[in-house]
């Protein structure tokens, strides 16, 4: 809207109609305002330039990191070709580079850790921000599960060799399975820990956002409050809590030191949820510094790069899932 100031007026070209008699204290005080206008346009203007510039370079380094990759692992990719990917034998005295072992670990170990670990962090979610959301109760189990998101992957690691492995050798012993201990399944449980945190944070924070009149509403029409969670909680709830589900996933596919210390570092295709196996990322870990071959290496790369790219596909289709819910 324009203005102007005319012997001691102040008009506006879109109203000429309207006049305002003022002082020149008054016109000050609109000058200083519309100097004031000015100034948080500008900065405006400013930070939205920041935000573009920064999202630029988040969308720069993920495809440099992934130009990277390509790059590093080109001997690989030019030798081995496909068959990398589905190759079931990784001999590198002969230089025999398959990826299949690997990948097979690794999504055996981030999606059964994800089935173990989605119950207990859907249960804390509702715990907190349903039945008690304050209290000292909540209040300690809150920074207790903050706590397990801050703890060191390889305090897990000689957690899980010094407590988790026997218990569960026990166990196998018990079902009749090979006592071997570390392997897919110590590994899992070792990955459930770990990613519980995610989900349920992100959960809570869902389920406290829901609009009190929608409870209150199903209430009033008689609904228990198991009821009003299955119906009316989770239903709106269900997109912020599956992107914790991925959120968590995504955690659990680049996991490395303690899934090293307790999957038991083979190369062959594990047999079984107990038996031993590795990830890409421990194999990365344990093999990097021996690589002594030019291919060797780009092979270790090219792990890099199939798991980067897994964990891109894997949460687009999650994204896809996440649009559906909420269009829903």
């Amino acid at each position: 809207m324009d203005t102007s100031v005319e012997n001691g007026m102040i008009t506006r070209s879109d109203l000429p109609l309207r006049v305002i008699n003022s002082s020149p204290d008054a016109i000050a005080k609109a000058k200083a305002r519309a100097r004031r206008s000015f100034r948080q346009i500008r900065t405006e203007n400013v930070f939205k330039r920041t935000l573009t510039i920064m999202g630029l370079i988040i969308i720069i380094l993920v495809l440099g990191i992934m130009v990277t990759l390509a790059w590093q692992s080109r001997l690989s990719i030019a030798a081995l070709g496909p068959k990398y990917l589905w190759g079931k034998v990784w001999d590198p005295v002969q230089d025999v580079y398959g990826a299949w072992p690997f990948l097979l670990g690794t999504l055996l170990t981030s999606f059964l850790a994800l089935i173990i670990s989605v119950p207990f962090s859907v249960s804390i979610a509702i715990f907190l921000g349903e039945y008690h959301p304050k209290g000292w109760l909540p209040n300690f189990l809150k920074n207790a599960v903050e706590l397990i998101a801050a703890v060191p992957s390889v305090i897990y690691g000689f957690w899980g060799l010094a407590v988790l492995v026997p218990i569960v050798r026990s166990f196998e012993s018990s079902i009749g399975v090979e006592p071997v201990g570390v392997g897919i399944f110590s590994s899992s449980l070792i990955l459930a820990v770990m990613i519980i945190p995610y989900a349920a944070s992100l959960g809570r924070s869902m389920i406290s956002l829901v609009p009190s009149h929608l409870k209150e509403a199903a209430y009033g029409l008689g609904a228990t409050r198991w009821e009003v969670i299955r119906s009316v909680v989770l239903p709106y709830t269900k997109s912020g809590l599956f992107a914790g589900v991925l959120l968590s996933l995504g955690r659990a596919l680049g996991e490395t030191m303690a899934v090293t210390m307790v999957i038991g570092n083979t190369s062959l295709i594990p047999k079984n949820i107990f038996s031993p196996g590795n990830t890409m990322a421990s194999v990365i870990a344990n093999e990097f510094t021996e690589a002594d071959k030019p291919v060797y290496l780009s092979a270790l790369i090219e792990l890099g790069l199939v798991l980067f790219l897994v964990t891109v596909v894997i949460n687009l289709i999650g994204k896809k899932i996440i649009d559906r819910f909420t269009n829903e």
